[in-house]
């Protein structure tokens, strides 16, 4: 099995005054290996804008992901949107990229800005063959997989951003690339590389952008199993059978709550060293037990996970908090959302007696539900998840 997987992030801000954004991104799984990601800019701004780039992503990608070939994609979309009455075109710009069984990329470009593809942490200038169909110039390339690999997809609202304002001609490419390659190196998730990015568009359009903006990332990494267990089983005698699977898998292990540490701690016949300081104020402190890689407290601690799991798939506005942040909550974030690719999770199934206080807002159907939200957001997030209850 190929150990190569693809992160996949994207992020947009809208024209100043549009509540519609007039480009779209389009993510569509062919299998466990391999994606089709298509980035359409609409012609214009606003609601026109933004139902001709939906439609082309999702034509574009529904036909690329059932094996059509690029010719009938094209052919397919300008047959099926409307003719622009001032322009007198039929369809958007788009970048598609084809991420064939985590191995190759196939890339193919109408009109948008060339994507920017970073290899060891500097531009990577990939082949390109060029191609005309219907009448179209479409750049076509394929590149062979690494790890480390970084590909980014822009609208050209990226390089035209600080256009008149802080730059006569806007953020030119080679500044965009200058940009990517000084934040490289810091790992992080394709999400924040492409919410940073456009985050500093924005700011060169004096947050008053003059063109929809659009950055669609994809990070090539090795595979990283991950394990966590959250609270004992519900059965006193099931307890050495989970902690012999969940220590047995590869990978770090993460345990939370207080009742399933001592467990754990009992299991490995080690003592379960509590820290008394508060890192932050509204998250419990974490433990240490030799040979688990982090004890955290429980339902408290995931819920702020579950927080930063909303977010990062919407705003991602709390990416500076939980990428620094020092306490439980924080570190389990780093390590699920910015190293995990494959994540266990081992669920006890024991009612918590402190949680059947009528005052306290915690119950045993809370502490199910988190897990399934948390285990949807990062399955939207693209991670492979698996649940084991007990």
């Amino acid at each position: 099995m190929n150990d190569l997987c693809v992160d996949i992030g994207y992020k947009s801000i809208n024209h100043e005054g549009e509540q519609l954004c007039g480009d779209h991104v389009e993510v569509v799984k062919q299998d466990d290996n391999s994606v089709v990601v298509v980035l359409a800019d609409g012609l214009g701004s606003g609601v026109k804008a933004s139902i001709l780039s939906t439609l082309t992503s999702k034509i574009i990608s529904t036909m690329m992901a059932a094996g059509l070939s690029l010719e009938d994609c094209v052919e397919t979309i300008a047959a099926t949107l409307p003719i622009c009455s001032v322009r007198g075109v039929a369809y958007s710009t788009f970048t598609i990229i084809h991420i064939v069984d985590n191995k190759e990329a196939e890339i193919i470009q109408y009109d948008n800005p060339l994507v920017i593809m970073l290899r060891n942490d500097q531009n990577f200038d990939y082949p390109k063959m060029e191609m005309t169909i219907g009448g179209k110039k479409i750049y076509k390339s394929v590149v062979q997989l690494q790890e480390g690999d970084l590909f980014v997809a822009m609208s050209d609202g990226c390089p035209h951003a600080g256009l008149g304002l802080q730059y006569n001609f806007g953020w030119k490419r080679e500044d965009i690339i200058s940009f990517l390659e000084s934040i490289s190196f810091v790992g992080y998730t394709a999400k924040t590389y492409s919410t940073i990015l456009v985050d500093e568009c924005d700011k060169l359009y004096g947050h008053k952008p003059g063109d929809d903006a659009t950055a669609c990332v994809i990070k090539v990494k090795q595979r990283v199993p991950m394990n966590i267990l959250f609270g004992p089983p519900e059965h006193r005698d099931d307890a050495n059978r989970m902690m012999a699977l969940f220590f047995s898998k590869e990978g770090k292990h993460i345990v939370c709550g207080g009742t399933t540490s001592s467990i754990a701690a009992k299991y490995l016949g080690k003592p379960v060293r509590a820290s008394l300081s508060y890192v932050a104020s509204d998250v419990p402190p974490i433990a240490e037990i030799e040979g688990v890689d982090l004890v955290t407290e429980g339902v408290i601690t995931v819920n702020k996970v579950l927080k930063y799991a909303k977010d990062a798939l919407g705003e991602n506005k709390y990416y500076e908090e939980w990428s620094m942040g020092r306490d439980g909550a924080c570190l389990i974030a780093r390590n699920l959302f910015e190293e995990a690719t494959d994540i266990n999770f081992y669920v006890g199934r024991a009612v918590n007696p402190a949680h059947q206080n009528p005052d306290l807002p915690i119950n045993f159907n809370i502490k199910m539900n988190l897990v399934e939200e948390l285990s949807a957001c990062l399955k939207e997030m693209g991670k492979t998840i698996k649940v084991s209850y007990f």
